[in-house]
């Protein structure tokens, strides 16, 4: 072979090089079509993940056994009214339990007898669980559940807390029909009601009982209809108690059980669920004079002069605000005791009401100077009208110090500001610059409410006797950790006296009475902005007059085994003593006697008058339970006091911290192949509530919050978004007028039925497909020419 000139070597070389690369370009498409189809079956693997679990498992069975059909709705698919929950994926929506409530009210002399009949609807196509949190009287004893289907009544039973629990969850999985309430707090309680078919309406009852309420001659209840959002402290922040002397402690969560305490809460922009009707009964034992409702319109109905019946004006009312009922005696002729007894399978009961006199102040006599602390609740959950309550209230007690009392200020939200160091006198000055500070108050920010309790409670001057040392807290007391605040005011209280102010629609009222009867003060509840100088003016007549002390009972005769609450608390200008007693036989009299302004001051109560009274042993229980749940805030032996109140719950039948009734089918309803969901019906916002300065704000997608995501800056959960659609729409209506009634209403709604988001993803993968084949094509074209030219023959010659 002769030897190539340079340039033809080259050219071979060139022409080697340029088959390869014509053989590999032949091989490309192959391998270029095969990773665009592994693109493409990624990307329909990542939309077909994209559904729900459920839905996937709908086609046969799952890991965990057989698929669970979840029916999902769209708002434009409802032709009625309804409450949409969110599901995890956008757009799909699922049908919440619908639920109304009425409440039947018996008034007899001093004792209330209440039942409160709670209908829980299912409009959706699976079953359901729906669960309730609802408010009750924090000294209500709760005694009897029923549930109602169809003709058949369930009675419930009262069982220790974990029993209950654990029969409900076996009644539930088996498909049979159950109730089950349980204490959360002593005024929050939770209803679960099991297996709700679709379309089905299950009745639930419960029974409780309670005394009225009495001041100053004016005779009053209060029915609580909302339970207003909790701010719990951070999970993250604990507290660590340790052991006397043995060196060991434990780290505690200061709320334990903030998931059952935090319902989900609806946004007020969006209506108002959970409608409620009353019927109130008023047979005082007295001629009626005044009777009055402070915050709803009410139809009054006198049969005679002993008996009224009331009813809402409107009928039905929204859940978001207590209703509170006050009368009196007709000419001011009140009565100043009352006194009933029941025999209860060998054990006698009674209960005592006495107002001691009121003694006309004594001009003489030179009022003791007083140090003041007045704290005020500036935090989120006071937005709206409860700050200007809380600034009318404060701005007014500032007015009434004397100028040789002393006095400071300090404000709370998340953090916690003291107007003057350390108390001052109460100068025209030093008040004047307290009370610009209190005008410019704004609510904001959470209710870390602990940091101002300590700071209160701080005093200089702790063994001086001649000084009355006085805390007025205003406060809607919207926090879960209420037991660090007991602790802490059992703990350092000293000779401070706690007199506690619920401001707002839906106080926590069992904050504000535990916390006034350990601080060894009073409770007092402003709920309007018209009821300021009024209900201020009562509590100052309280803090400015004498108190009757060192109460004391003995008697004669008789088998006396408990006397609640012990000790007796001390008493206030116009308040009664309220006594109940448990006894193996009532002695024939009892003497009190205490101390009122420095003098002796007694009364003889004899037992022979007594009229007979109903449901006396339950208010014995109820009363004697919260008198050892104080001890046990007090760290009192809490396994002694844990048992003890167990054993009086059961044998009295009554709801406690430790006790629950529940209410179960015998036969089951649910067919095996079906599953169960839960679903926790949300609250109303109490009235007057800022749904942002509590939530944080919000986009223009209206939501449901969780209370235990009380923040003012965190965002919603997903999981916890929800759309309201308005009350019951007519059949007439069309699904035009529908759609902008709705879109009226503030909610953002597609208008079709169509999953959008989806809709346009799936687009997005049809175009991306399009444009796939297109590269194909022309890259099949390039190989086929490839492969069709004629090859050259390259050789040289």
């Amino acid at each position: 072979m002769p030897e190539l000139p340079p340039y033809q070597f080259e050219n071979q070389a060139f022409q080697t090089q340029s088959r390869h690369r014509t053989a590999t370009k032949a091989a490309h498409p192959r391998l270029q079509i095969n990773v665009w189809l592994g693109h493409i079956l990624l990307l329909i693997a990542i939309l077909l993940t994209g559904l729900s679990p459920v839905q996937a498992a709908s086609a046969g069975e799952g890991p965990s056994g057989p698929a669970q059909f979840v029916r999902y709705v769209q708002p434009s698919d409802m032709t009625s009214g309804a409450l949409l929950l969110q599901a995890q994926e956008e757009g799909r929506f699922v049908e919440a339990p619908m639920l109304a409530t009425d409440v039947d009210i018996t008034v007899t002399g001093p004792i209330i007898r209440s039942t409160v009949t709670q209908r829980f609807e299912n409009p959706a196509d699976g079953w359901v669980e729906g669960v309730y949190v609802f408010p009750l009287p924090d000294g209500a004893a709760v005694d009897t559940l029923r549930i109602r289907i169809g003709d058949r009544i369930i009675e419930g039973q009262i069982k220790e807390r974990e029993e209950a629990r654990q029969m409900y969850e076996e009644a539930k999985e088996e498909g049979r029909k159950a109730s089950l309430v349980e204490q959360e707090r002593p005024n929050m309680f939770t209803n679960s009601v099991a297996n709700i078919g679709p379309g089905e309406t299950v009745i639930v009852q419960i029974e409780y009982q309670e005394t009225v309420q009495q001041s100053n001659g004016i005779f009053s209840l209060r029915f609580p209809m909302v339970v207003a959002p909790r701010f719990n402290p951070s999970a993250n922040v604990h507290t660590v108690e340790f052991d006397n002397g043995s060196g060991w402690g434990q780290v505690n969560d200061p709320v334990p059980d903030r998931d059952r305490i935090s319902p989900p809460v609806l946004n007020p922009d969006l209506g108002s669920i959970n409608p409620v009707t009353m019927t109130v009964t008023l047979e005082p034992g007295f001629d009626l004079g005044k009777v009055e409702s402070a915050y709803h319109e009410i139809v009054l109905r006198r049969t005679d002069d002993e008996t009224a019946i009331l009813t809402f004006k409107e009928g039905e009312i929204p859940a978001d605000r207590d209703f509170e009922l006050t009368w009196a005696a007709k000419d001011g002729n009140a009565p100043t005791a009352a006194l009933f007894r029941e025999s209860i399978d060998g054990d006698e009961y009674a209960l005592l009401f006495l107002t001691p006199p009121i003694t006309a102040p004594d001009t003489d006599r030179q009022p003791l100077p007083r140090e003041v602390i007045l704290i005020i609740d500036n935090s989120g959950s006071m937005g709206g009208p409860s700050i200007v309550q809380a600034r009318e209230s404060l701005l007014y007690a500032l007015s009434r110090l004397q100028s040789n009392d002393r006095f400071n200020v300090i404000r709370f939200d998340n953090s916690m500001e003291m107007v003057f160091p350390s108390p001052v006198l109460a100068t025209e000055r030093n008040v004047a610059f307290a009370s610009g500070f209190v005008s410019q108050l704004e609510a904001d920010g959470g209710t870390v409410m602990l940091p101002a309790l300590k700071a209160a409670l701080v005093d200089l001057d702790s063994g001086n006797e001649e000084v009355l040392r006085q805390v007025i807290f205003l406060t809607d007391g919207a926090i879960g950790n209420e037991d660090q605040m007991f602790q802490e005011i059992a703990r350092n209280r000293g000779r401070s006296r706690i007199f506690t102010v619920g401001i707002g629609s839906a106080p926590n009222s069992f904050f504000m009475t535990r916390a006034a009867e350990i601080g060894r003060g009073t409770f007092t509840h402003i709920g309007d902005v018209n009821q300021v100088r009024e209900r201020m003016t009562e509590l100052f007549a309280k803090l400015e007059n004498p108190v009757l002390t060192d109460l004391e009972i003995a008697w004669s005769g008789g088998d006396m085994r408990d006397i609640s609450p012990s000790p007796l608390p001390d008493l206030y200008r116009g308040e009664p003593i309220v006594l109940t007693a448990r006894a193996g036989a009532l002695p024939d009299s009892m003497r009190i006697a205490g101390k009122l302004d420095g003098e002796d001051w007694s009364a003889i109560i004899k037992f022979d008058n007594a009229r007979e009274g109903s449901g006396l042993g339950k208010l014995w229980a109820r009363r004697r339970i919260a008198s050892l749940e104080s001890d046990r805030n007090r760290g009192n032996g809490s396994e002694t006091i844990d048992k003890t109140i167990t054993e009086i719950a059961l044998e009295h039948h009554i709801v406690s911290r430790l006790t629950s009734l529940v209410a179960i089918d015998v036969t089951p309803s649910r067919p095996g192949d079906e599953t169960v969901e839960r679903r926790d019906i949300p609250l109303n916002l109490p009235s007057g509530w800022d749904f942002d300065k509590v939530f944080g704000e919000q986009d223009n997608q209206p939501r449901m919050r969780r209370a235990n995501a009380l923040s003012p800056t965190s965002p919603a959960p997903a999981a916890d978004q929800m759309a309201f659609l308005s009350s019951a729409v007519a059949s007439s209506e069309t699904r035009e007028e529908s759609e902008a009634r709705i879109t009226t209403r503030g909610l953002i709604l597609p208008p079709t039925a169509t999953l959008s988001e989806r809709q346009i993803l799936i687009g997005i993968l049809l175009l991306l497909f399009a444009f796939t084949c297109l590269v194909m094509r022309a890259m099949w074209s390039r190989a086929f020419r490839s492969y069709s030219l004629p090859r050259r023959d390259n050789r040289v010659r």
